[in-house]
């Protein structure tokens, strides 16, 4: 374990990583193409991103019992399959229907993708690595929405369409070929741990999401994903452009400004997960506080805000995607590694789960605000401050479930290994006293 051989098979999964994430995002930075190209309101634009993330979170448990019974390569390959599929259909889609249909098929192969790799950390390297390993993997991640901003965009802008979409198809065929050529499930492939039926991986799964530990992981996921996903997926690229009047290339900066927080942050997060285990669900709880605060400045403030309260929000909403990783460290503290698979794949339902019905909320309320197709009257700054704000009702359910599951996975753990986890308040003042 933790050997070069490991390394180069993280590199070549976590690059399949990568052009999945473009192929999640790209819809993102085509929306308003998108709407002009198919004659469709924002209901119907909200349907192409919610057809795809249904269809993710629907696979999401299935894909874990399967990756248990499986192996990582096997799911990795199938999903840069079916995701070039995805992406060739939108590409020549004559209908709207079509073009559903595509990224119904590119939301089936983004599922398999990145319970699959972080399935494979597991057989080739070293426990004491994995926390900081899994954020470097989603942080490497989601430079593939870098990918979606920028080059993808430039070439939808100077080629079109059909050559956009047909280009990241072709890079999901590359990524076939490599993961098949060069990716295995462990050292020897004898030592990779799999179910030997489906019907013991649907028990293995049974097991995980009894344990509240695993639905701990759930709720943190869901409580701090959803936000980032709407605005990188769907809503962020007509929020910025028109909405707050940045253009295309302002509204590419803010996005790409997402990535780079991430990728700043993703370490930070990872080290004090690891460092402290039993205070995960606070640094949680800390940070949907602060995406919450930077929302409720940000569409309360009188008129069209400036730009930094524009950029504190981005940076905190940016900070809620390593955070939400947490939510597999719970997966993983409270399962053993036979169940990784399942568990990992039920704890990354939670934030999709969330966002498709985000999006969807926003997409309504940005109908009846203002029916029709025009872009410049449909995505109007102030329509979207009422389509924001279903945020709060949303996502504030995610987080009274959060903490109400903390009690029940403290009090098993209590019963099971006698480790007794008191407020935070208390131990900061056990610990002040102690300094004293």
């Amino acid at each position: 374990m933790d050997s070069r051989r490991a390394y180069v098979v993280l590199a070549v999964a976590c690059a399949a990583y990568i052009v999945a994430i473009l192929q999640r995002t790209s819809l993102g930075v085509a929306g308003v193409l998108a709407t002009e190209r198919f004659g469709i309101d924002a209901t119907a634009l909200s349907a192409l991103a919610v057809v795809q993330l249904v269809v993710y979170a629907l696979l999401q448990i299935p894909v874990g019992v399967l990756v248990d019974r499986f192996g990582s390569r096997a799911l990795i390959a199938l999903g840069a399959a079916l995701m070039a599929i995805g992406q060739l259909a939108l590409a020549w889609a004559p209908e709207f229907w079509v073009a559903l249909v595509g990224r119904a098929f590119v939301g089936a192969g983004d599922a398999m993708t990145f319970v699959s790799v972080l399935r494979l950390l597991g057989h080739w390297f070293t426990p004491r690595r994995l926390p900081q390993l899994s954020q470097w993997v989603a942080t490497l991640g989601q430079s593939g929405q870098l990918l979606s901003a920028i080059p993808f965009a430039a070439v939808l802008q100077l080629s079109g369409w059909t050559a956009a979409f047909s280009t990241a198809a072709a890079l999901s065929i590359v990524a076939v070929c490599a993961v098949l050529a060069t990716v295995r499930d462990a050292p020897d492939d004898a030592q990779a741990v799999r179910a030997t039926s489906v019907r013991e991986s649907l028990a293995r799964l049974r097991a995980s999401v009894r344990h509240p530990g695993t639905l701990l992981g759930f709720w943190a996921h869901a409580a701090l994903q959803s936000s980032g996903t709407t605005l990188l997926l769907l809503w962020g690229f007509p929020f910025f452009s028109i909405g707050l009047d940045y253009g295309a290339t302002g509204a590419a900066a803010l996005l790409a400004l997402i990535v780079a927080t991430g990728a700043v942050v993703g370490p930070v997060v990872g080290l004090l997960s690891a460092r402290f285990p039993f205070r995960r669900s606070n640094l949680v709880l800390l940070i949907v506080a602060a995406m919450g605060a930077s929302w409720a400045v940000l569409l309360l403030w009188p008129g069209i805000p400036p730009l930094p309260v524009v950029i504190a929000m981005v940076v905190c909403v940016a900070i809620g995607g390593p955070g939400s990783l947490i939510g597999f460290d719970f997966a993983r503290t409270f399962n053993p590694p036979d169940r990784h698979g399942s568990a990992t794949g039920f704890v990354n339902t939670g934030g999709f789960m969330v966002a498709v019905t985000l999006m969807l909320a926003i997409g309504l309320l940005l109908d009846v605000q203002s029916p029709g197709t025009d872009p410049s009257t449909l995505y109007a700054w102030e329509h979207w401050r009422w389509a924001f704000a279903a945020q709060f009702p949303i996502v504030g359910a995610a987080v009274v479930a959060l903490v109400l599951t903390r009690r029940r996975t403290r009090r098993r753990l209590f019963a099971d290994e006698g480790i007794s986890v008191a407020p935070l308040w208390v131990a900061v003042m056990r610990r002040w006293r102690r300094s004293r």
